[in-house]
């Protein structure tokens, strides 16, 4: 029997303790598939599987505006990003990522990523220890910013990707990860605010047709061009989650340390198995733990009442382990993924629907991409696992292999 809206506890310490498990244990506490609840101090319920997610997803049910909280706009979006729109203005400013992350687009993408990858590795000594977390963060750092067209220098190409993994490593946090995401925020959202007042005035060059130029010389739906702070915070979000695919390589190359007999199959495979393993890879390793946003008007969902104004969530890490979804949910099987068409609301660890008019992720298909590549190349490395701590305790939002991953190349 489902609780009493009344009787509800908050539960915004147990999320905090508990991190990804917090949804799936609610559930199993409440002997339910959907969780009713209280979350910084609203009522709130829990929902997974497609056909959830396709509910979820209906602007006509769920509005994104004012559900994302402001710690999370401070370090991980940035304010009034196109996260928190929804309706006429998401899909207007949303036109902006999808017509740049076009299938030529994210192959050139791969391309200077595999480049920068392949630079990276001829540089590290034989037989000393790196960490592969940061160095993965570089690569795609120097890449992506080749791509957007953001002038970065090598000697700033380090401390950016230091800045890009603290505006993600700290959106779970309320304590010190989350005040260096915010500095971290505040010092390359006035950075590029700056590069875009330059190249307004004339006094910088950019690339014709590059990302920057195009954000930078962008008119929304009232014909006005974006304020440089703005336009500076959606500059980062094609920046941040290129880079944050190091917490998926830093996992794919947990993966191939903990099973070894995938190395090979992934050397020798198909692309489709190539793609397969990525899809696994971010299927079985936790990132988002949920998506969540505000009931347009009083709703239930499987005859649970869903008042108007309260906060609906949908479990990403939950629905991502659902043996309804997933026979045999906590094994590491790339081969589920093999010869099967992925549904719009199967498969979220990025949100799901369409992502040229809805809220899922325009950049999937970049992380799918880059991941393809950066695995075959990991896959093909010659080199040795250290001892060290590879624990990936799940209270942590987000989590990651706790030493980064130290390999040493042969």
């Amino acid at each position: 029997m489902s609780p009493r809206p009344g009787l509800l506890a908050d539960n915004t310490l147990r999320l905090a303790v508990e991190g990804y498990g917090w949804l799936p244990n609610l559930r199993r506490r409440q002997q339910a598939e959907v969780v009713q609840t209280r979350l910084l101090g609203q009522p709130a319920v829990a929902l997974r599987g497609p056909e959830a997610a396709r509910f979820f997803y209906d602007e006509e049910h769920v509005r994104r505006h004012g559900a994302i909280p402001g710690p999370v706009q401070d370090t991980l979006f940035g304010r009034r990003a196109v996260h928190t729109l929804d309706g006429a203005d998401h899909r207007h400013r949303k036109a902006i990522f999808t017509s740049l992350l076009t299938p030529d687009a994210i192959t050139t993408l791969q391309g200077y990523a595999g480049t920068a990858w392949d630079e990276t590795v001829d540089r590290w000594p034989s037989w000393q220890p790196v960490v592969l977390f940061e160095e993965v963060s570089r690569v795609l750092t120097r890449a992506v910013c080749r791509w957007v067209g953001v002038p970065v220098a090598e000697p700033e190409v380090a401390p950016l990707a230091a800045d890009m993994v603290a505006l993600v490593d700290g959106f779970g946090s309320l304590g010190p990860r989350h005040w260096r995401a915010r500095q971290a925020r505040g010092r390359r959202e006035r950075w590029l605010a700056e590069l875009v007042e330059q190249v307004r005035q004339g006094r910088r060059a950019v690339d014709a047709g590059s990302a920057f130029e195009v954000i930078t010389h962008y008119r929304g739906a009232d014909g006005e061009q974006l304020d440089p702070r703005l336009a500076a915070v959606e500059i980062l979000n094609l920046v941040r989650p290129t880079v944050a695919v190091c917490w998926f390589v830093s996992f794919a190359a947990h993966a191939l340390h903990r099973w070894p007999d995938l190395r090979e199959r992934l050397r020798s495979g198909s692309s489709e198995y190539v793609t397969a393993f990525g899809h696994e890879v971010r299927r079985f390793y936790p990132f988002a733990p949920f998506v969540a946003g505000h009931a347009v008007r009083d709703l239930s969902w499987r005859d649970v009442p869903i008042p108007a104004g309260s906060l609906v969530m949908l479990d990403l890490y939950g629905q991502n382990h659902d043996p309804q979804l997933w026979p045999d949910p906590y094994v590491f099987d790339p081969e589920r993924f093999l010869g099967r068409e992925i549904g719009a609301f199967e498969l979220v660890p990025q949100g799901g629907g369409d992502p040229r008019t809805g809220h899922r992720c325009p950049g999937e298909t970049t992380t799918v991409a880059l991941l393809d590549v950066l695995a075959s190349r990991l896959a093909e490395l010659d080199y040795q696992v250290p001892e060290q701590d590879l624990r990936i305790s799940l209270s942590r939002v987000p989590t990651r292999p706790r030493s980064g991953f130290v390999l040493v190349r042969g």
